[in-house]
């Protein structure tokens, strides 16, 4: 493995992590796996792996697997937020008008229409729970701050805390309850929006905005993300004052991810140039590559549950139209800058980085 030619890796974000360079994997929620979180971190970046949507038993089998491939420190990542309001009242009535926009794919595709079923919540402390009595190594969320109880037990336990910010403050929050390290991310990121302090649509600040001011309002280190794909956005984040980046899409186009090859070829044959929020995918607002489904999903009249009712309802169409091959109605998540994706390896794509950050930084 090359050794970088300057001392750009060395910042309070590698040295508190305990990793040699200060590459964040984003946690890429239901694309996650472990061979591309032990991946990262055994190249020397921290790995993350998405748990929003699994129970604590499945949990406690990730980590287990985790634990099995790599014996360098990790994340798990889960939603503080595990609801929208109304998510536990919505009826067959709702579910019935929100499907009525999927129906004409499915009967085209021959899928069979889902019936509507009762929410039953996941309760956030719960898989909380698992992470502190795994004692993993580093505890990053999203959607909010956890209660103090949580926070607390973290720092008895040396796990690290790594919140997520999308607006100044939002940073300041995390810091006040104690957080170790800041995710300053940016509106060009792919996938969700972690917005709490004001709606999504409300904090949409771009990265080369964000993370200077959220660097200048919080003491702790700072780690920026959305829109960063290369050595030449690694830079730029260092110059900007960020210690580290955290880089999402560039991870998911790697055959290690979670990421159907659907997924991960429309990102590297150039077909996620453009890229839009919606709500229509999960009820939460996020960015994916523009396509026929997304177009659909964000016309003016168009019924969407609350979260997570909508990512379920959305489910029903993913699986017929993988089999299908339409990548059309797919809901792609990419971020802004997914165009510079090129690798489909994840340590080929990390000695690159390391390679070209370290030779601009020479």
């Amino acid at each position: 493995m090359a050794k970088p030619n300057s001392a750009w890796n060395k910042t309070r974000v590698s040295n508190k992590l305990g990793i040699e360079y200060p590459i964040i994997q984003g946690p890429l929620g239901g694309f996650s796996s472990q061979r591309l979180t032990a991946a990262v971190s055994n190249f020397g970046g921290l790995g993350s792996f998405g748990a929003l949507s699994l129970t604590p038993s499945a949990i406690q089998e990730v980590i287990a697997e985790l634990r099995s491939l790599t014996d360098k420190p990790f994340a798990m990542n889960l939603w503080v937020s595990m609801e929208d309001d109304g998510a536990a009242t919505s009826d067959a009535q709702a579910f019935e008008h929100a499907l009525s926009r999927l129906t004409p794919h499915l009967e085209a595709l021959g899928a069979s229409k889902p019936q509507f079923s009762p929410y039953k919540p996941l309760r956030f402390e719960d898989q909380a729970r698992v992470l502190l009595d795994a004692k993993v190594p580093v505890f990053s969320f999203i959607f909010g701050i956890p209660p103090k109880e949580i926070l607390e037990e973290c720092q008895r336990q040396g796990i690290l805390t790594i919140g997520t910010a999308t607006t100044r403050d939002v940073a300041i929050a995390l810091e006040q309850a104690g957080v170790d390290i800041i995710v300053a991310s940016g509106f060009e990121a792919g996938g969700h929006r972690g917005s709490f302090l004001r709606s999504a649509e409300d904090s949409l600040t771009g990265t080369f905005s964000l993370v200077p001011q959220v660097v200048d309002a919080v003491k702790i280190p700072v780690v920026a993300a959305g829109g960063i794909a290369d050595a030449r956005g690694i830079v730029a984040a260092l110059a900007l004052g960020a210690e580290g980046v955290q880089m999402g899409t560039v991870f998911l186009a790697c055959e290690e991810s979670g990421a159907t090859p659907l997924h991960r070829e429309a990102i590297l044959t150039g077909r996620a140039n453009r890229t839009s929020l919606t709500r229509g995918f999960t009820g939460r607002l996020a960015r994916g590559i523009h396509n026929q489904l997304l177009e659909e999903m964000n016309r003016p009249g168009t019924a969407i549950l609350p979260y997570p009712l909508q990512r379920t309802l959305m489910r029903n169409l993913a699986v017929p139209a993988q089999q299908a091959g339409r990548s059309d109605l797919l809901a792609l998540w990419a971020g802004q800058s997914a165009s510079l994706a090129q690798s489909s390896d994840a340590t080929t794509l990390l000695q690159s980085l390391v390679n070209q950050v370290s030779e601009k930084l020479a």
